[in-house]
């Protein structure tokens, strides 16, 4: 398996690519995050990022595309939904697009981590996305266990 992880921020891929690896899959990190807005906080995302993956040894594609009109253009009207509504479908779309040209088969995200995102809908979306490109989906739910 040759995996694209899409990855919003370091602290979020600590976990998955430890998971991902104790499974015996080594993936490759893909930042491409035009949703992340302040600029401040996009670039302190990436920055952490690309110290981090050097520490662990992995890695990593970085697409650079600070995308704030095309964002705005696409959120301002239901910015309540605008995870499911853009966010989610322009990353992983991106990644899918990056993972197929580039001899990926496979693609995961990070925002698996996190107990705020919607996972029935990231999965969906994912699935569909992948299927599109001809590629897998690796579905972790690297949520937390309490």
């Amino acid at each position: 398996m040759k995996l694209l992880l899409h990855t919003c921020c370091a602290p979020c891929s600590v976990y998955c690519i430890d998971s991902l690896r104790q499974e015996g899959i080594e993936p490759t990190v893909y930042w491409y995050n035009p949703n992340i807005h302040p600029y401040m906080e996009y670039k302190a995302r990436r920055d952490c990022l690309k110290e981090y993956v050097k520490m662990i040894n992995v890695e990593a594609i970085f697409e650079e595309e600070y995308g704030l009109r095309e964002f705005c253009k696409n959120v301002t009207q239901d910015l309540e939904n605008r995870c499911q509504n853009y966010c989610y479908r322009v990353r992983l779309e991106q990644t899918a697009k990056y993972a197929k040209e580039n001899g990926y088969d496979t693609i995961c995200t990070t925002l698996l981590v996190s107990p705020y995102q919607k996972h029935d809908i990231i999965k969906k979306e994912a699935e569909e996305i992948a299927k599109e490109y001809g590629i897998e989906f690796l579905y972790r739910d690297f949520r937390p266990r309490i």
